[in-house]
Order: structure tokens, then sequence, then C-alpha cells
């Protein structure tokens, strides 16, 4: 079960993709990124009122946040520290590359979080799972060819390493979800609900630095459609995605692999969207990564 939950997290984090690449493009990230998790925010606040005034109704309906200790707010606050720097780096790559460079190399997540999880978590990938980690790694290294066809140098590059950098914090986050949700029992509500909490007040003091007391730059933003779905979407793709996680059998190796075919969206249906260059080409190291992804699975 615990699979096709990682499957219909891939589903929404491919839609959500798209949609933050159509919110980013001609805008500041840091507001893009306050609106949209803000949005996801907003779309939860019902649940946790409703968890306060009408715990009963809450509870019948799988909608209750709960109380929690200071203590786990703290933990929660690292992963919202950790994403929140993830986020700024990739919607800064994301709005200077093409959406066909940017989610391919997102897709090798799975390589730090692979590595992660046999040496924290002792999980042991047999022979057909290690044949597909480094198909997905191999097919990740293609793309830097094909990028270099669309004027991006994968070693001087700036924003390349922007994403690098945030692939790994994004891979680290996924190590410290499994901690979360099933070393420290904190249902999958609650945790989105206070992690959209805690990034909002990181974003809100980094741009009351940077964004607000620039009115050019608050003129120059543009509201789109693309934000506050980028924000719900990326609740639902989380709310399953540690769902799956709940499962005592679930390995986090395997579902970090599982969530990279959203790719499939990503590279096929934004690459028409957004007129990117290369997308024939892009097909053959996607045709990789997919095999990879089902070596994991089969296996």
């Amino acid at each position: 079960m615990w699979m096709y939950l990682g499957l219909l997290a891939a589903l929404f984090l491919g839609l959500h993709n798209l949609c933050k690449k159509h919110a980013v493009r001609g805008n500041e990230v840091f507001p893009v990124l306050l609106g949209t998790v803000g949005s996801g925010f907003t779309f939860l606040l019902p649940f946790y009122i409703a968890s306060v005034y009408f715990p009963e109704y809450a509870k019948s309906n799988a909608i209750y946040i709960h109380s929690m200790a200071w203590e786990l707010h703290g933990f929660i606050f690292i992963k919202s520290a950790i994403m929140a720097a993830s986020w700024i780096l990739a919607y800064q790559a994301l709005k200077h590359l093409p959406i066909t460079i940017v989610t391919p190399i997102r897709s090798a997540g799975p390589f730090f979080t692979f590595i992660g999880a046999i040496l924290i978590y002792q999980e042991r990938p047999n022979t057909l799972q290690w044949v597909g980690f480094f198909l997905i790694i191999f097919s990740v290294m293609l793309y830097s060819k094909i990028g270099k066809k669309e004027g991006i140098n994968f070693k001087k590059d700036k924003w390349i390493l922007a994403i690098i950098a945030a692939t790994f914090l994004g891979a680290s986050s996924g190590l410290y979800d499994k901690f979360l949700i099933q070393y420290l029992n904190i249902a999958p509500l609650t945790l989105i609900f206070w992690f959209c909490f805690y990034v909002i007040l990181i974003l809100l003091v980094i741009l009351s630095i940077t964004w607000f007391p620039y009115a050019e730059k608050r003129k120059a933003f543009k509201f789109r459609w693309s934000i506050p779905a980028v924000g719900i979407l990326l609740q639902a793709a989380d709310y399953f995605y540690f769902k799956a996680l709940q499962d005592p059998e679930a390995l986090i190796m395997l579902l970090s692999a599982i969530k990279r075919s959203q790719i499939l969206i990503a590279v096929l249906v934004g690459g028409v969207i957004f007129k990117e260059q290369n997308k024939r080409k892009k097909l053959v190291p996607l045709a990789g990564i997919m095999l990879g992804v089902f070596f994991i699975l089969y296996s």
C-alpha cells in the first residue's frame, strides 16, 4: 500500500513542479515561495481550527491536528529550516534554468537518500535495487551533456550548483522525515501544518530584509493562479508521502526513488508547455531514470 501512496505523491509533485515553473517566471523568488507555502497553510488552517474547537468532529473525519510538546516543535523547526534553504535554492535555479534540466537533476535525490538510508537506518538494498540506483545516477549525468547544448555549463553555472545543493538538502530532509514519522510518531497532518507555519516565519524574516522595504520590487511582483496551486498540490503530495512513511515496512530509499517518477509530467508535459529545447534527446536519459525506478519497484 505504501508504494501506491508514494506514486500518488509523485503525481501531485509532478503537477506541483509545472505550476512552480509558471509561478516563478519573471517574479522574485522569495515572495512566490511565501505565497505558495502561505496558500498551503491557509488550506490547512480550517483543520487546525476544527481540531481546537471541534476535536471529536476532526478526529472522526481524519483531519485532526494534534497538540505537541515544545520539544517536538523544535524537531519540526529543524525540518522547516532545512527545507526552506532547499526551496530557496531550487526556486532560484528553476527561475534561471529549463524545467527539463532542473527536474532530472532533482531526480538524483535518491542517491543521497540511498546512502543515508544504508548508513543511518541500516536499510539493505538487493542487487536489482543497486542496478536501478546507478542507472538513475548515470541517466542524470547524460542530462548534463544535453544541458551544455542549451548554453548551460554544469561545472561553472551557479544555478546548477544551487540545484545540486537543493537536492542534497531535500534528500537530508527526506531522511529526517522517517525519523519524525516513525521514531517520534508525529501524525502526517500535524507535521505538515506546523512545518508550513515555521517555514512562513523563516521566509517573513528573509523578506523583511530583502523585499518588503523596496517598493519597486513589490510593484514588480505578479500574482498568478499557479502560486496558490503550488502550495495546495505540495500539501497533497506531502500528505500521501507521509502516510506512506507511517507504514513500518516502508523503505525511505525506495519511496525516494518512486517519487522520481514525477519527472514524466515535468519533462513530457512541461517541455511542451514551456517550449524548451532538445525534448526528444532528453527522452533517452528520461527512459533510463524510469527504468531505474522500475528495477527498484520490481525488486
